[in-house]
């Protein structure tokens, strides 16, 4: 079995970062796209795929969301990663030298207040990682980069400013992928359990697809709606539920949502990370 976990990005990503975190043993690649990074390890080159999904003050990741029901995978765990961005500049740059700063459009979101705060207008590049390898490579004190503390040691930028991002409870979820689905029972937990369904166009049919959740006593923790098909009709929706299937409830929850629903794609049980349970 590969010991490579992948992840979307360039060296230094956040999601390189989480890699290093959750699985430490593991080697971690980068790939070009998220449907890369689906493949790797669908081909078997990776053992793991750390994909982010949602972020505490920026929201969802669009594009994982229709990846996840089609791409093959399955869901066996996830990462919470608290976000710090550095301001990182070459040897001898300061703030009183830097204008501009470089980095993802949604990092660059995260620290508005405080670029603004500091004069510095801010630049969108293709990813943070990227950002500060630009500035690396282009060796001007005027331009920094909004990025991780991780992409400052690879990449030998001085981190300038410290933890400059404007919330503090900056945290990004991520989904870790496997080939092969979780082998869980009851034993253990707690549980999390994530699942794609797509509801039948009649009446009330979502309101009735949940309600069986509701009246099993079972906790909805993420309810995401987007389109499918080319149709502004055809709505799918990704569920995280607090529970395991072979549990009684969720057992009668999910076959009371199966009256209601075109298709059910079963993600993946996996146990809740401990900042879940902790909040």
């Amino acid at each position: 079995m590969s010991d490579i976990i992948v992840y979307q990005g360039e060296p230094g990503a956040f999601s390189h970062l989480a890699c290093q975190v959750g699985y430490p043993n593991l080697t971690p690649i980068p790939c070009i796209s998220f449907a890369s990074a689906f493949d790797e390890v669908k081909s078997g080159t990776a053992k793991l795929a750390m994909i982010p999904v949602e972020n505490t003050v920026a929201g969802r990741v669009s594009d994982i969301y229709h990846l996840l029901p089609e791409g093959g995978l399955y869901i066996i765990g996830e990462q919470y990663l608290p976000v710090h961005h550095q301001l990182l500049g070459i040897p001898g740059a300061t703030l009183e030298t830097i204008k501009t700063a470089r980095s993802h459009p949604m990092a660059l979101g995260q620290v508005r207040k405080n670029l603004a705060k500091m004069k510095i207008l801010p630049s969108a590049d293709i990813d943070t990682a990227g950002a500060a390898r630009a500035v690396a490579q282009l060796k001007d004190k005027s331009i920094s980069a909004v990025a991780s503390s991780l992409a400052a040691s690879i990449y030998g930028l001085d981190i300038i400013e410290k933890n400059i991002q404007d919330e503090s409870h900056n945290t990004t979820r991520f989904l870790i992928l496997a080939n092969e689905p979780l082998n869980t029972d009851l034993v253990g937990g707690p549980w999390v359990t994530s699942f794609v369904f797509k509801v039948r166009s009649v009446p009330s049919a979502l309101y009735k697809a949940l309600g069986g959740f509701a009246t099993n006593n079972i906790n909805i923790t993420k309810l995401e709606s987007y389109m499918v098909g080319g149709s502004f009709k055809a709505a799918q929706f990704y569920v995280d539920v607090e529970g395991h299937p072979e549990e009684k409830g969720m057992a009668h929850a999910l076959e009371e949502l199966s009256f209601y629903t075109e298709s059910i794609t079963m993600l993946g049980t996996y146990i809740a990370h401990e900042s879940r349970i902790g909040s």
